[in-house]
This record gives structure tokens, sequence and C-alpha cells, in this order.
């Protein structure tokens, strides 16, 4: 059975992935604005994120930056890797639950992760999907 990743190793990977990407962002509005806090603006440095988030996954094996520095992935509850359709599930679909329970869906996920044995929360319920350890250690 494939371990499941708990709360605070998901955290620690989304703090890597969010600091390198916001990094990589922050130097790319520099070069393409010439002002480093433009990076922050709704821009297609927004649109770069959103792709970043869900297409790596697809085809990567289920990692972003800062899972594989986890040593963390995301995979279906079967065990297969994603798809696109789980990745927009989870990013869209959920993100939608999130901002219309106001950020209380974000609270209850923190807790789901935290307290559920097999560690999904709201958006991997949504998605079909599960966050594990990739065993490749």
């Amino acid at each position: 059975m494939q371990q499941p990743a708990g709360f605070w190793v998901r955290l620690g990977a989304s703090i890597l992935d969010s600091l390198i990407i916001g990094i990589i962002l922050a130097l790319l509005a520099f070069l393409v604005y010439g002002d480093i806090t433009r990076a922050g603006e709704g821009s297609a440095l927004d649109a770069l994120s959103f792709l970043y988030s869900l297409l790596l996954p697809v085809f990567w094996r289920g990692y972003v930056i800062g899972k594989k520095l986890m040593g963390i992935r995301i995979v279906k509850v079967s065990g297969e890797d994603v798809t696109i359709g789980n990745m927009l599930l989870r990013l869209v679909v959920a993100g939608i639950v999130y901002v219309l329970t106001i950020g209380i869906g974000v609270i209850v996920s923190a807790f789901m992760v935290g307290l559920r044995e097999d560690k999904r929360a709201i958006h991997d319920l949504i998605a079909g999907t599960q966050v594990i350890h990739d065993g490749e250690g």
C-alpha cells in the first residue's frame, strides 16, 4: 500500500513550491516589465503559474518542484498517474468550493489531511486523488 503524505510534509512542499515559483515569476516579471513588484499583478504570469500547477503533475508523474523535493507526489486513488481531468478538478472545482466557503473549506481540508487515515483533503476527494510518499528514497 502506498503511504499517504501527511499535513506537515504537504505544507512544507507547498511552501517550497511557492518560494521557488515565486522567485521564478519575480525574475520573469523583472525581465518582462522591468519591475519585480508587478509579479503579483493579474497577468500572463498568473496564467503561467496556473499552467505550472495544472500541467507539471500530468507530465512529471504527479510532481511539482516542491513535492519532488519533499519526496511526495499526487496520484489517482488507484495509484495511477494523474490526468489533466484530475488536475482540473483538483485546481478549478476545488478552488471554487474553497472560494464559495470563504476559506472554511481550506481549514476543513487541513484538518482532514491531519486527521483522516487516508490523509485526503476536499480537493483530493473531488478529484479522486491522493498525495503519497514516492517511495524513491
